[in-house]
């Protein structure tokens, strides 16, 4: 942020990185976003993410569209003047092109920043790295929490379904972003994870939609289609009886 942004704002809604693994590139980072001034503020991970060091750019609307990689810059622009308009959450999954020109797939989640009147200023939020190059490390990262883990990993496993459903991604990645939550706001994985997975049992978290229910009814009425002939049960017609 720049000086003209208010100090109690900024402690209000802080943007560190809490790294996973300190002697690892960081997938996850946070964002702001003041709509009113127009200025970004992007966590050590973010930038790095688009190929900066930490403290050496200070990002601008303009800057954060020219990493856009061109074939999604449409979309994201339409997002950022929604999120001016309405201060609506939204979530992302696009391209990015860093300083040396090296594609990268992310996830981009943003909800609303609100100051201490409860009045939206803009959106705060977080990106993934979902590159490929990280497959590996992210995997062992995963292996390594979860081996911690062992009793928790049933509920664990559920609340990872959960973003993975909603947001499109992998089980590596989802287990990401729910470490990181756990570090941000100080509550224990196990604990956060039992908390999305309860409210979503309840039917008192975010609500899905008839089309999108009913578009899920047909998959899961048909996806047995899709699984290869050695996996499939024998039937009466194929046992001849």
């Amino acid at each position: 942020m720049t000086d003209s942004a208010p100090d109690a704002r900024a402690a209000e809604h802080p943007c560190p990185d809490r790294p996973l693994r300190p002697d690892r590139p960081q997938r996850v980072g946070s964002f702001r976003f003041i709509v009113a001034t127009d200025e970004w503020e992007w966590s050590d991970a973010v930038a790095r993410m688009h190929g900066y060091e930490p403290g050496t750019v200070h990002p601008t609307t303009e800057l954060v569209l020219s990493h856009k990689h061109p074939d999604d810059l449409a979309q994201i622009t339409e997002v950022l003047n929604s999120q001016r308009t309405t201060g609506r959450p939204f979530s992302s999954r696009h391209r990015i092109i860093d300083t040396d020109g090296n594609v990268k797939q992310v996830v981009v989640v943003g909800d609303q920043l609100l100051d201490a009147a409860g009045t939206v200023i803009g959106t705060s939020g977080f990106y993934v790295d979902l590159t490929d190059s990280y497959a590996d490390d992210i995997r062992e990262n995963v292996d390594e929490a979860l081996s911690t883990l062992a009793e928790s990993r049933a509920i664990i496993e559920q609340a990872k379904g959960v973003l993975m459903l909603v947001y499109g991604i992998s089980a590596d990645h989802a287990f990401e972003i729910l470490t990181w939550r756990s570090q941000e706001t100080n509550i224990k994985l196990r604990a956060l994870a039992q908390r999305i997975v309860d409210i979503v049992a309840e039917g008192s978290g975010p609500r899905i939609s008839d089309s999108a229910r009913n578009e899920f009814d047909h998959f899961l009425m048909t996806v047995h289609r899709t699984v290869p002939h050695p996996d499939r049960s024998v039937t009466r017609t194929e046992s001849g009886s």
